[in-house]
């Protein structure tokens, strides 16, 4: 299973089994964050900057053919839930982008309320949850390699911490290349927002919006392209990256309220339901297709 997903379940638990430890929230919080990111960072140091590129280029039509299918998804089937615009929208860049972050951002440019955004993230953590735990065995039942497994876990799971999870459980190659497609995916994060501001005649904070660590990990890909980082610490920095993530996935399972999950209610879940599947399952198709 790997130890990220071993450490998401783990905290998952221990949260269902104590409940909600306020004193414990910040560092939770940071370390599902920041720590997260890290662990990004550090990986970047072990990758080409010739890979990041030829990786996230061959991505680019199975990753505007997710988005295009999470946003037609969310519209049609939010409708005829009669779920409401805002929650629609935040369920739909959640599931097409990066989960929780993209919702954090569309929300400074959309009129949603606090609990529309909350309905919307437990929606998007109830199906990181699953995906973490489906996505290994549904690959290895239908026999996928390593990069295409990647490519898959990049485009269809939400969350980056899920999305390194999922991948580095099946295998060190398909972790690293996921987290090559889902970092191309989370800048679509840019042009959304921008679209959603000019649509309702707001002002972008481009600072809010832009995701600063990837900054970070082009900068120590850079690095190990120009030969400062020796390429005998490679090992030492995927095992510290790996680290990194655990201690990051344990958080995100201890800050995961199953309660909250169950109070969003049977629709925004259904919908959720439906984007993902719409997602998953457009991804499986264009790789057929595109030979990716």
């Amino acid at each position: 299973m790997g130890a990220p997903v071993v450490a998401l379940a783990l905290g998952v638990a221990v949260r269902a089994g104590v409940g909600d430890r306020p004193p414990l929230g910040p560092g939770i919080a940071f370390s599902s964050r920041y720590v997260l990111q890290a662990g990004i960072v550090v990986l970047g140091a072990t990758l080409d900057l010739g890979e990041v590129a030829s990786v996230g280029g061959s991505s680019l039509p199975v990753l505007i053919g997710t988005l295009a299918a999470a946003f037609v998804a969310a519209a049609a089937a939010g409708r005829a839930l009669g779920i409401a615009s805002p929650l629609r929208t935040l369920i739909g860049v959640g599931t097409g982008i990066c989960g929780a972050s993209a919702i954090a951002a569309v929300s400074t440019v959309a009129e949603v309320s606090q609990v529309e955004i909350a309905y919307a993230i437990s929606t998007i953590f109830a199906f990181n949850l699953v995906a973490v735990l489906l996505f290994p065995p549904l690959g290895h039942l239908l026999g996928m390699s390593q990069s295409r497994f990647g490519l898959w876990a990049g485009t269809a799971i939400n969350d980056t911490s899920s999305v390194v999870a999922a991948a580095y459980a099946y295998g060190q190659t398909a972790g690293s290349h996921a987290v090559l497609v889902k970092l191309t995916r989370t800048l679509a994060i840019i042009p959304v927002v921008v679209f959603l501001a000019v649509r309702r005649r707001r002002t972008v904070r481009f600072a809010r919006i832009v995701p600063w660590f990837l900054v970070w990990f082009l900068l120590a890909a850079a690095a190990d392209s120009s030969g400062l980082i020796p390429h005998g610490a490679h090992h030492a920095l995927r095992v510290a990256a790996v680290a990194l993530t655990t201690v990051a996935l344990a958080a995100v399972g201890l800050g995961t309220s199953l309660g909250a999950i169950r109070r969003a209610g049977v629709r925004p879940l259904l919908l959720g339901m439906l984007v993902w599947s719409a997602v998953a399952g457009s991804s499986l198709l264009l790789q057929a297709i595109t030979g990716t």
